[in-house]
């Protein structure tokens, strides 16, 4: 079952939106929880008590704590949570991809419109469930031991060619020697390979050069230059 949120502070907005979910999850054959929140404050309370929430659908412009605020909030500590911003406001469109937004709805929101960013949101909270399970070394093992570890995709910045080992970069540095092409094949839509020795994780990137690409970590990867109109293209397609 997936759990999803509306936070607005406008109870017509919440029935509205409440009423296209529902019919959608109907027509889907898709078990979800649904609750609403008349405040970022509201559903800032109890995200703190209980994190298990798989969409949020967040207005923006609220009284005393905006949609935008609970966002950065909610990005400290998770990057799971498929947040797709609801408002009548353009100008929040590049703060919403800063924080990872899946989409950006302006108000009013068709019906269908919303399906259809729900059905990518409900692909993206499958992918985030998707684990790369191989032999590496990490910080956490011993001096030159190797065991067998879970590394959750979604938390992969890059990947990257040292000698003959795959450094994965995730939450922690990991080592492995299995090939990076095994690797890739792994990986979902939000990754791209850069060249012979780098794969990057699309919702990392925070600029893109014709030799380079810098992640939000301040990471600078080479880039191809024969792969930067590919890399654009990718980045559209995944945003």
């Amino acid at each position: 079952m997936y759990r999803l949120a509306i936070c607005d502070d406008n109870p017509a907005d919440i029935a509205y939106l409440s009423a296209i979910l529902k019919q959608w999850a109907q027509d889907n054959s898709i078990p979800i929880r649904l609750e609403s929140f008349p405040s970022a404050e509201a559903f800032l309370f109890q995200y703190q008590e209980e994190k298990g929430y798989d969409i949020l659908l967040l207005d923006i412009e609220m009284k005393q704590m905006s949609g935008m605020e609970l966002a950065w909030q909610i990005r400290r500590e998770d990057r799971s949570l498929q947040i797709i911003f609801i408002t009548g406001y353009m100008e929040y469109i590049s703060q919403g991809y800063d924080v990872e937004a899946l989409h950006y709805l302006l108000k009013p929101v068709t019906e269908e419109k919303l399906k259809s960013v729900l059905s990518r949101a409900i692909q993206r909270c499958a992918y985030k469930e998707q684990e790369l399970y191989l032999p590496a070394k990490s910080p956490a093992l011993g001096e030159g031991e190797i065991a067998m570890v879970r590394i959750p995709v979604y938390e992969i910045r890059y990947l990257e060619v040292r000698k003959n080992y795959v450094t994965i970069h995730a939450r922690e540095d990991f080592v492995t020697k299995k090939p990076l092409n095994e690797l890739e094949a792994q990986l979902g839509e939000s990754f791209f390979r850069t060249g012979r020795s780098f794969i990057i994780n699309l919702k990392c990137v925070s600029k893109i050069t014709k030799s380079q690409v810098f992640l939000k970590d301040g990471t600078a990867v080479p880039l191809s230059r024969k792969l930067y109109e590919g890399l654009n293209r990718a980045m559209i397609a995944y945003f």
